[in-house]
């Protein structure tokens, strides 16, 4: 699964980094790991833009994020269960 598909509120563990169309190059790639996009990392995501579109709200660890969609499906990751309440 790709972080462009998780639900709203939803926490995942970051898998790893693939180039999701031509448009994402090596250099796209290589800037979501320095900011923290790496495998076993923990990611939610917190909400989407209007029509629920971009921009995609992301916490990576203790961090917010702005992505547009086309990063978000470079970001493969397994969603985590919710914890009962």
């Amino acid at each position: 699964m790709f972080l462009s598909q998780l639900p709203n509120g939803s926490h995942a563990l970051v898998e790893g980094l693939v180039s999701g169309s031509a448009e994402v190059g090596a250099a796209t790639l290589h800037r979501l790991g320095e900011l923290g996009f790496i495998a076993g990392e923990p990611v939610r995501m917190l909400r989407r833009g209007p029509g629920g579109r971009e921009p995609l709200a992301v916490q990576v660890g203790e961090t917010l994020f702005a992505l547009r969609l086309l990063e978000a499906q470079c970001i493969r990751v397994r969603e985590l269960e919710a914890s009962p309440a």
